[in-house]
């Protein structure tokens, strides 16, 4: 089994279509939340992630303030903006889909689970060691992938917890070496923040135990020209090119 691991592609249709174009083979999605929220494409984005083959699906704070779960108080201007017009973009049955999105984490199988910021809490940033931590404490599964941060990090249990250094190269795995817990960030769809402005994604091969990390070049001007037609703040254009 190959899982697509896809994680806070934020209503960029041009970053997923070019995800989903050009990733190397997989069976089915492992899709981390934060499907809407920035982005120009709320509508288009949530009916192709619908239509996909789907092993877990869990949502993302994004999520539950464009559904009106939780209050939008906690979140910046920039944010609060783009998701009251996420709101009334979303057709009644996406709005309904997306209210209706489970919490974190979930299962895959005996090897992988999925949460959107830490499996104690679906809103936590996973940031450093100590973070880590309480949420390899709280893991039930030996691998976990998280997102939420968009930036691509892994850590691992090997007597004590310690950040792994992200492979280089144009085809970056990780082993998954048994009796061996990992956190594993796979980097943001739609609105990557490591000062790279390709797609990130990944795929895990639950048999060779192998997670490939994954960049994938977009059509960013496209995704820029319709957010400032959509009318939201310039500045969630501008990010897009510089990946932050």
């Amino acid at each position: 089994m190959r899982y697509l691991i896809l994680s806070d592609v934020h209503a960029n249709l041009e970053a997923l279509e070019a995800v989903l174009a050009a990733a190397p083979s997989w069976d089915q999605a492992l899709i981390l939340g934060d499907l809407v929220g920035y982005g120009a494409d709320p509508n288009a984005v949530v009916e192709r992630l619908r239509a996909l083959p789907t092993a877990a699906l869990i949502r993302g704070n994004h999520d539950k303030v464009a559904a009106g779960l939780t209050p939008v108080d906690g979140f910046n201007q920039l944010a609060r903006h783009a998701i009251q017009w996420t709101a009334s973009e979303l057709t009644s049955d996406n709005l309904a889909w997306v209210a209706a999105l489970p919490a974190g984490p979930a299962v895959a199988g005996d090897l992988v689970e999925i949460c959107h910021g830490t499996p104690f809490d679906e809103d936590v940033y996973l940031f450093d060691d100590l973070d880590a931590q309480h949420a390899m404490d709280t893991q039930r599964r030996p691998v976990c992938f998280f997102g939420h941060t968009h930036v691509p990090a892994a850590f691992a249990w090997m007597g004590r917890v310690r950040a792994l250094p992200l492979p280089e190269g144009p085809h970056p795995v990780i082993p998954i070496v048994p009796e061996t817990r990992y956190l594993i960030n796979c980097g943001a769809v739609g609105q990557p923040r490591d000062n790279d402005p390709r797609a990130a994604c990944g795929v895990i091969d639950v048999e060779r135990r192998t997670v490939e990390l994954l960049r994938m070049p977009y059509d960013v001007p496209k995704a820029q020209a319709k957010i400032r037609r959509a009318g939201l703040p310039p500045v969630l254009a501008q990010r897009l090119a510089t990946g932050r």
